[in-house]
Parts: C-alpha cells; structure tokens; sequence
C-alpha cells in the first residue's frame, strides 16, 4: 500500500503536481481552482446560509421556517389585494347600491362593473359555463336570449345572488319536474317525445304526436303552457324555441321525460361574493348579447 504522504510526482512538462492517477499513459495535474472562483463558491454558500435564515426555507411537518424577515409571497400578494381593494372601495360602494337598469348611464361605474364583472365570471362560473359563457350539455348558454329564470339585469343578479334549487339559500329559484316514468303508461313516453318535438318544429311522427295532445294537456301544460312556450315564474322551459339544456334527440327527451332534470345552482350572494361583486357579474352577462330589456318603471 502506498503511503498517503509521500511526495506526489510532478509532471515534467508544466512542472504541476499530479494526483497519482494516470490513463492511458495520460496523468492527471493536481492544479488549483482559479482564486476568483473559489472565493464565488463560499460567497453564495455564505449567501446561501443568510437566505435561509433571513427567508421562509425550511420544510417542517405542517409548515415551513418563516425567517427572521417574516416574508411571504403570500402575504405581498395580500397587500396588493388590499391596496385594489382600498382603491376600488367608493366604486364598489356605488355599484353595490346602484340601479342595474340605469348603471349605463354612469359610463365610467358601467365600465368598471362590466371589467370587474368578467373578472368573477372568469374566477366563479367559467367552470360550468365555459370561459366564453356558451355553456354546455346542462349548463345554461348565457349568449343566447333563451332565459329560464328571466334575462334583465334583476333577473340574472338574483339568480347569480340566490342560485337555482340549493338548499344552501331560502330564496333560491325553485322548479321540481316529475319523474314521469313514475306516472305515465308504458308507450305513453315516446308519444310525448314526438308531440314536444313538434313542439319545436323538429322532425317528428305525427299520428304519435296528434295522439299524445291530451297526454300534454294532463300532465305538462300546467307549467309549460298550453302553447308549449313555458312559464318563468316557474322555471317552466319553453319548448318551442328549439333550444335544449339537455339536447333535443328523441333518446335525450326520453331520459328527459322519464327521469326528469334537477341542475342545482349555488348562491353567489354573500359571503361568496359581495354585493358589488354580484351586481358587477350580473351587468358583465347582461352584456354578452342575451340581456332582455329591463321593465319600465
């Protein structure tokens, strides 16, 4: 065995120390790093040392060190918020006690509701909605003018205030379908199905549908209309128009008919959103092309 303290050999070339350790007839120079470099090492790992005392850094069970600074990009965000908040505080005063029907005529509190607007829309209801508002297979369209629940500025805040058939919100918009499956005679289904796509002007057969007209009287003009065009006070859709939450197909009418819908809705109202929030989200969907005129004083 070597002795770990003898002389190592010095390269005859460049008169460098080596280490011993040779290749292929190649040995390797023990030569020292650059001064300026070793001095960049211990200045980060001086550096390193104070982040992690100064800064949050270590993992603990249920937390992490918070640093001697007690910063945190969380709470620098939460000043932020607080700071737009503060500032937006006489606007948000306003929109939540303004007049949605007339908020138009105030051109810089209707462009802060519609901006603030769609900033909620896009953190709360572009999850079902979709981030154009289009909707989808049982959630609601909001560019279309086919409004269940009404689609004038009042209307849509106290559905995005209340919600639609939650248990969470007293006020909430209420409408229970029959399951008719439950009710109706074996065959009876499928004569109805034809009747409400004729209904709709669709395709359809017309002996099934002509032999289920006193079906529909029975059982579905009482909230639907005689005339099949709905009845809003109930959340009773109008058949006629051709526009289907849950499609139009005779299998989707069928499973319509027989089972019923029941889409829940959840209060936006507060504390989930406040006030201002509320009637800024209302005036941001009015907008996208659907609103309905508001009701004369």
């Amino acid at each position: 065995m070597s002795d770990p303290k003898a002389k190592k050999p010095v390269d005859d070339v460049t008169g460098t120390e080596t280490t011993g350790h040779t290749w292929d007839g190649i040995e390797e120079l023990n030569s020292p790093l650059p001064r300026w470099w070793l001095w960049t090492f211990y200045a980060t790992v001086v550096w390193g040392i104070a982040y992690t005392i100064a800064y949050p850094a270590w993992p603990m069970v249920s937390s992490a060190t918070s640093g001697i600074l007690g910063y945190s990009t969380r709470g620098e965000v939460a000043q932020d918020i607080d700071a737009f908040r503060e500032a937006s505080a006489a606007r948000d005063s306003q929109l939540a006690s303004a007049d949605l029907a007339t908020l138009s005529e105030n051109e810089d509190l209707y462009r802060y509701a519609v901006s603030s607007g769609a900033a909620v829309f896009r953190n709360n209801c572009s999850q079902c909605h979709g981030s154009g508002a289009a909707g989808a297979k049982g959630y609601p369209n909001l560019l279309d003018d086919d409004w269940l629940w009404g689609g004038n500025h009042e209307a849509i805040a106290y559905t995005v205030r209340h919600g639609i058939r939650n248990e969470a919100d007293d006020d909430a918009r209420y409408s229970e379908m029959p399951a008719f499956g439950e009710i109706l005679e074996e065959g009876e289904i499928p004569m109805l199905v034809e009747y409400v796509r004729g209904l709709a002007g669709a395709e359809h057969d017309a002996a099934m549908a002509e032999g289920a007209a006193e079906l529909y009287a029975d059982n579905c003009a009482a909230c639907h209309g005689d005339n099949g065009m709905g009845d809003r006070e109930q959340g009773a859709p109008n058949l006629t128009d051709a526009i289907w939450l849950y499609g139009g197909d005779r299998d989707a009418l069928t499973e319509t008919i027989t089972y019923s819908r029941y889409g829940v809705m959840p209060p936006w109202g507060p504390p989930r959103l406040t006030e201002a929030q509320v009637q800024a989200v209302a005036t941001y969907v009015h907008q996208l092309g659907g609103g309905e005129a508001d009701p004369a004083e």
